[in-house]
């Protein structure tokens, strides 16, 4: 395997691991937020605990000189990336159900191919256009089967269901617009920087419910709750997705996010809560198939250029 290969293969593991760590996240924030948890105070606990755990990790890693001109990016990427990404679907979570939001996340390919051709010029090929349609039906067929395999209808707010799909577009942009940040430095200086910067600007919109959180009466479920939030949901998902991003092109970075529907379903067979059907086999196969034609795409593109 070369170099290139082996660099190409590193980033899908490591997109795979930041989905299994977000398909996990948003059950347990719900948890979390219906036990003492306010959505403003989990975006808080998020941005800054993931300031100080990279800004901690970042002591240990090369120091990097960050260009003037990128410091101001880094602000703009904070924004999209994290800040309204994060508080948009945090908050939408905490509005709507668990089942609207995994509905509403499988639209952020959809997005991130459009803006990704609208901005950088990827051409939207037609193995890409079916890649992320099949994607898209698969972690339907996901959400949909095991919300009526529980019995959970797929009821929820309208306000929650849109703030949830603006996190998606936020994060499209983010992906369209700052990917040359995450190949131009390392995964510690672009998080650290994003977070930080996040943090700061959040503050004022959270210190309020985070001061007032009762952190004393919480009990030990919700705090192992948040904890896995902030450090397998936010630390090392971001660690693994920016890794991934530096290798990747934004539209299969983005086909990522509909494992995160698998997870859940793997997780809940692997506890007794469900049953592993035909239904699920054929989402995965789709899922998956889906990942490997945007994968491909741009791939054929080049090879016909070049020839």
């Amino acid at each position: 395997m070369n170099k290139i290969d082996r660099q190409t293969l590193l980033a899908h593991l490591s997109l795979l691991g930041a989905a299994c760590c977000w398909g996990l996240m948003a059950p347990l924030g719900k948890d979390a937020m219906q036990h003492g948890i306010t959505g403003f105070t989990l975006v808080a606990c998020r941005l800054l605990g993931g300031a100080a755990l990279f800004w901690i990790a970042s002591l240990f890693a090369p120091k990097e000189r960050v260009e003037r001109k990128d410091r101001y990016r880094f602000i703009l990427a904070a924004v999209f990336g994290l800040l309204c990404n994060q508080c948009c679907f945090t908050l939408g979570l905490s509005l709507t159900s668990p089942v609207n939001a995994g509905i509403v996340t499988t639209t952020m390919p959809i997005f991130a191919m459009i803006l990704a051709a609208l901005i950088l010029g990827e051409p939207i090929t037609g193995k890409k256009g079916l890649g992320v349609f099949l994607g898209c039906t698969g972690a339907l067929l996901l959400v949909l089967g095991s919300s009526r395999a529980s019995g959970t209808a797929p009821e929820g707010n309208i306000w929650g269901d849109l703030l949830c799909m603006g996190g998606q577009v936020s994060y499209a942009l983010y992906l369209a617009l700052f990917s040359k940040l995450a190949r131009r430095y390392s995964v510690f200086t672009v998080n650290k920087w994003m977070f930080l910067w996040a943090s700061i600007m959040a503050l004022p919109l959270t210190v309020g419910e985070l001061s007032a959180t009762p952190w004393s009466s919480l009990s030990l479920k919700t705090g192992l709750e948040v904890g896995y939030v902030v450090f397998f949901g936010t630390f090392v998902s971001y660690l693994l997705m920016i890794n991934g991003q530096r290798s990747l092109r934004p539209t299969v970075v983005s086909m990522y996010n509909y494992v995160q529907p698998i997870v859940a379903v793997v997780v809940s067979v692997i506890l007794g809560l469900a049953s592993f059907g035909w239904l699920h086999l054929a989402a995965i196969v789709l899922v998956f198939l889906g990942v490997w034609l945007v994968t491909i795409s741009r791939a054929k593109a080049e090879e016909k250029r070049a020839a």
